[in-house]
């Protein structure tokens, strides 16, 4: 399975890009790539994955169809949140100076290439 390969790709295509990780839905590493910290990446990922499986369940409740994706933006950095599946999650990260929206389109397609690979 190309999952290292598919997530340098996507945090190489991106400017700023710090890092990009697939979890399972417990919040496990499955495969990652990052500029940083292996542990902070694995941290990162477990707490936003956290947070992907409480927008899933507020979307649920409320009818609103599946959530795919989240991006979020703060002081220091960009971060994108996804679901692969029902079972795992893709995060990555980007400073501050990232171009979210170029990162979202690369995201999107990693998203589509890891699912097919996975199921």
């Amino acid at each position: 399975m190309p999952f290292k390969r598919l997530l340098t790709n996507l945090v190489e295509s991106v400017p700023g890009a710090t890092g990009a990780i697939l979890a399972d839905w417990e919040g496990e590493a499955v495969e990652q790539h990052c500029q940083g910290d292996p542990f902070e990446i694995k941290v990162t990922a477990a707490h936003w994955g956290i947070l992907l499986t409480r927008l899933k369940e507020m979307y649920q409740q409320h009818e609103a169809g599946q959530v795919q994706e989240s991006l979020i933006s703060t002081d220091a950095e960009h971060a994108i949140v996804g679901a692969i599946g029902n079972e795992y999650a893709l995060v990555m990260t980007m400073t501050k100076d990232a171009l979210p929206l170029l990162a979202l389109h690369n995201f999107r397609e990693t998203a589509a290439l890891l699912e097919k690979e996975i199921y």
